[in-house]
């Protein structure tokens, strides 16, 4: 099946590891080209030179107001045009709501909520018709997660953020999508996992808890992102697609 992503632009951010990395490289092998983000700029450069001449690295905080236009900025300069966004950022400090401090609070919202909202107003003041703005977020959009308070806090807002997006945008033929990984087998996860006192058992706890008796791998969650920011998938938006295996058991 070809997604028709050739020559297509895409601004990824957060993408020098984990789930934006693994979109990148997906996007990068379907033909497209990508802006990769990362706050270190090291890490962006190697990460950008692994995914090879179609990507351009830019060291930069998604908190950072500036952001927005100057990703999209290097998007035209580097490759000529643009034609979507997909926001990915780190996961938020771990924690219960009695333990999280508001100086932690405030640095998510900086980052995951206010700096997402940022850098969608200016793709879609961008995009013409055909472009696409995606969301990494969280299974936790549906249904809390046991210690990732600020995650459970801000996700479902992003997701409500992004559904009004969507109804917006779409009489100007511009689409707007939700991502919600859960157990994918990145640093982040096996991070969280190790938190436990027994993080092996917790990893087996979690997969007899999914249908596929897994963890997914980047690889399958680049993919999912790849088709859902490509013109094969024309005709979804305000979708939250869940990338999980099946763990998820509503409907």
């Amino acid at each position: 099946m070809d997604l028709g992503l050739k020559d297509r632009v895409y601004v990824i951010t957060g993408a020098t590891r984990g789930l934006g990395n693994a979109a990148a490289r997906e996007l990068v092998a379907d033909g497209a080209k990508v802006v990769i983000t990362g706050r270190d700029a090291e890490r962006v450069a190697a990460a950008a030179e692994a995914l090879g001449p179609n990507a351009h690295g830019v060291a930069a905080d998604n908190a950072d107001p500036r952001v927005a236009d100057q990703v999209i900025e290097a998007a035209r300069e580097r490759f000529g045009r643009f034609d979507g966004m997909l926001v990915s950022v780190g996961g938020p400090a771990p924690g219960s709501a009695a333990d999280n401090t508001d100086e932690q609070w405030e640095t998510a919202f900086e980052s995951v909520f206010l700096g997402a909202v940022r850098l969608a107003r200016a793709a879609a003041a961008e995009l013409s018709e055909g472009g696409v703005i995606g969301f990494v977020l969280s299974g936790s959009v549906h249904e809390p997660i046991p210690g990732l308070t600020i995650s459970n806090g801000l996700r479902p807002g992003l997701a409500g953020f992004a559904k009004s997006l969507a109804n917006e945008l779409g009489p100007r033929g511009i689409r707007v999508v939700g991502l919600l990984p859960a157990r994918i087998d990145t640093d982040r996860v096996r991070e969280l996992d190790g938190l436990s006192a027994d993080p092996a058992a917790t990893r087996l706890a979690n997969e007899a808890r999914i249908p596929l008796r897994r963890y997914g791998t980047p690889q399958e969650f680049g993919r999912a992102a790849a088709f859902f920011l490509s013109p094969a998938a024309s005709y979804l938006t305000g979708v939250m697609l869940p990338v999980d295996g099946g763990f998820r058991h509503g409907f």
